[in-house]
């Protein structure tokens, strides 16, 4: 009875082990942060400059900005309840959820209004790459903030 016992303590042990929390000690690299924060800002300021330079009445470059706004604010709460459930924070459905739900209805209002818009085809693909970097970018940005504040926590940790 001593050696069942035993090997099911021991198969339990091997379990746990294999479910254990993946531990990330890696920083991103100085050149990944300053690419993130190089690609978010040329995305944005571009997407800006275009809206600027456009032929378009208030009310419609009213509506493009406010959905890169809305765009950059759910991805980058898309990302916070990802990283925050791989790290066995506690996040809601409701918020995991209205966070997707946000990311994609921010595409889906950008794609409608481009497809409705009055503009040349190139200017349509000029917003539609600006907004999608700036989102990648957002992203990458929000990795690398929470991957440093990760390490930094774990270090003084160790200390």
């Amino acid at each position: 009875m001593d050696y069942q016992t035993n090997v099911s303590v021991e198969k339990e042990l091997k379990s746990k082990k294999k479910k254990s929390k993946k531990v990330y000690d890696q920083k991103p690299t100085a050149a990944f942060i300053g690419a993130a924060w190089t690609s978010l800002f040329v995305g944005m300021v571009a997407f800006c400059i275009g809206l600027w330079n456009a032929d378009m009445l208030l009310n419609e470059k009213g509506y493009y900005f406010t959905i890169l706004l809305f765009g950059l604010f759910s991805v980058i709460s898309v990302q916070k309840a990802v990283r925050d459930k791989l790290e066995d924070v506690p996040v809601t459905d409701i918020y995991y959820g209205i966070s997707w739900f946000a990311a994609v209805a921010s595409i889906v209002l950008l794609v409608v209004g481009l497809w409705n818009a009055d503009l040349l085809l190139s200017e349509k693909g000029f917003y539609a790459m600006s907004f999608l970097l700036s989102l990648f970018s957002a992203i990458a940005v929000q990795k690398n903030t929470r991957d440093v504040q990760y390490i930094d926590r774990n270090d003084k940790n160790e200390d």
